[in-house]
């Protein structure tokens, strides 16, 4: 596939071995930046719209397991768009597919801004998911082949330092948005940064070399997509329907699983065409990183749902005071990324993920104690040492799956990183908001419930506490069972360069062109 960004892996002879040749050169840096602008404007929507799920419960009156379908829906529709990406891109080049997903990815966001109902909501969430899905993978590839394999995990922490932005100021942004506007504007304040991001990218982004030669593998996607869809709407269902034996919950989550299972045969059988190429599980290394990072990101992306209606639901929190509770987080992540990404490319994930994941779970620990008047500044400490776990697993992860592929799998591989990523994301949110509201009703019963606490009796706060506390006991297990995983089975050692033979060993890597 080529994306325009001719810049990978020329040969053993002519890769860089000085530390000039390790510099980000300029042209690499403008890449990054037009990345990073579609990267936080779909992180800061996910992160805005997490602290105001508690005020959308109560606009639309509506429970917990249907709103969260705001969240769900949109990872959802991220992973089911994302296998897409491969074939778009050689159809209709990167920056074509970047500049579209942008535009499409705005039109959800003002859709969403109008919605007049939960179930309109639900549905504009959906398109603007379409939209997003397809920036971070596409994004990915183009950096990581601007920057080479030598360099992708400073490239990585590069492009996680800013998108942290998101998870720092989304929430509190967010929180100011609902409390002293409309809830409406959190989808509204997406305009202004696409706008920006287009500018950019129409400018900054290489000119596409567009190759229609591979047809689309339509038999992939009508096996993969509707299949993820079914699994992740049937663990939701199980909320309403008081546990996961119920025939909603068995009926969706089978057929998902069968055609999951045909799509693997399909796959199999052709290789070289199929949608996800599953040739890429035979690496030791990106299988574990993807069970790494899937259990991980169950754990944290439910968390990261649960934490603010934690803040609202029981202590009576508003919208903004949420958000600047949940910023050590971001903060925590931020210093741990760019270390985290200068050492993956010195050393092996394997080293520095299960370190990360220490903290993540320590904080899991944590957050299980959670009472009804927890000190706030107990519970930012806890989520600070949170954060310095998700920076020092996430993009380590990625790079080190990264690292051990050859330049022809690249974009395949940042494709089936993301579609990890988003499933575990819609699988957490609605698992985690299924469980909650299984132990709200256990503890709580008829006086439980995600509205406001405020005026509620203390022994009702502390059993609503209670119940998200026991719920936070799962999200530990999980990162227990990711620990076992990246420990046994992540390389501690950096692993050797690897080279395209397809690429001529005098060939050099030009530099990136910046053609409108």
């Amino acid at each position: 596939m080529r994306y325009g960004v001719e810049t990978l892996m020329s040969s053993p002879a002519s890769a860089p071995t000085s530390s000039a040749g390790d510099r980000l050169d300029r042209q690499v840096w403008l890449v990054a930046g037009v990345v990073v602008l579609g990267a936080i404007m779909s992180i800061l929507d996910v992160t805005v719209v997490n602290v105001a799920i508690n005020t959308l419960a109560r606009e639309f009156d509506v429970p917990l397991t249907t709103i969260q379908w705001v969240a769900s829906g949109y990872t959802l529709a991220l992973a089911t768009v994302i296998p897409l990406t491969g074939w778009a891109a050689d159809r209709f080049g990167t920056k074509r597919l970047y500049m579209t997903s942008i535009a499409l990815f705005v039109c959800g966001s003002v859709l969403s801004g109008l919605a007049w109902s939960a179930s309109s909501l639900i549905a504009f969430r959906v398109l603007q998911g379409f939209g997003g899905g397809m920036l971070m993978p596409a994004g990915m590839t183009i950096l990581t082949r601007a920057a080479g394999p030598h360099r992708v995990g400073r490239v990585m922490a590069v492009i996680g330092v800013p998108m942290l932005l998101g998870p720092i100021f989304g929430p509190i942004l967010g929180g100011w948005l609902v409390d002293s506007a409309s809830w409406r504007w959190i989808f509204f304040i997406n305009v202004p940064i696409a706008i920006v991001a287009l500018t950019m990218a129409f400018r900054v982004l290489p000119r596409d070399v567009p190759q229609p030669a591979q047809k689309l593998d339509w038999v992939g996607v009508l096996l993969l997509s509707p299949s993820l869809a079914a699994i992740i709407y049937g663990l939701a269902q199980s909320g309403r329907n008081g546990g996961f034996g119920h025939a909603e919950v068995l009926v969706p989550v089978i057929a998902g699983l069968l055609g999951l299972a045909g799509f693997v045969w399909h796959a199999l059988r052709a290789p070289d065409t199929a949608l996800i190429d599953l040739r890429l599980f035979s690496n030791r290394t990106f299988s574990a990183s993807m069970a790494t990072l899937m259990l991980m990101v169950i754990a944290v992306f439910g968390g990261m749902l649960l934490v603010p209606l934690y803040f609202q639901a029981v202590r009576g929190a508003t919208a903004f005071d949420t958000g600047l509770l949940l910023a050590p987080q971001g903060f925590g992540a931020m210093i741990t990324m760019p270390i985290a990404g200068r050492l993956v490319d010195r050393t092996g994930s394997g080293r520095i993920v299960p370190v990360g994941l220490v903290f993540v779970g320590l904080s899991f620990l944590g957050l299980t104690q959670l009472q009804g008047d927890t000190p706030y500044w107990l519970i930012g400490a806890i989520l600070f040492v949170q954060g310095l776990g998700m920076g020092a697993t996430m993009m380590p992860t990625f790079s080190g799956a990264m690292q051990t592929l050859r330049r022809a799998a690249i974009a395949r591989a940042s494709t089936t990183l993301n579609i990890n990523q988003q499933v575990g994301a819609s699988i957490g949110t609605a698992v985690m908001s299924v469980l909650l509201a299984n132990q709200l009703a256990a503890k709580v019963g008829g006086q439980g419930g995600i509205g406001a606490c405020a005026g509620r009796a203390p022994r009702v706060a502390q059993q609503m506490a209670e119940a998200f506390g026991a719920t936070f006991w799962y999200a530990l297990a999980l990162v227990a069972i990711a620990f076992v995983v990246a420990l046994v089975l992540l390389p501690r050692e950096k692993p050797e360069p690897v080279y395209d033979p397809d690429v001529p060993e005098s060939a050099e890597a030009p530099a990136l062109s910046l053609v409108g």
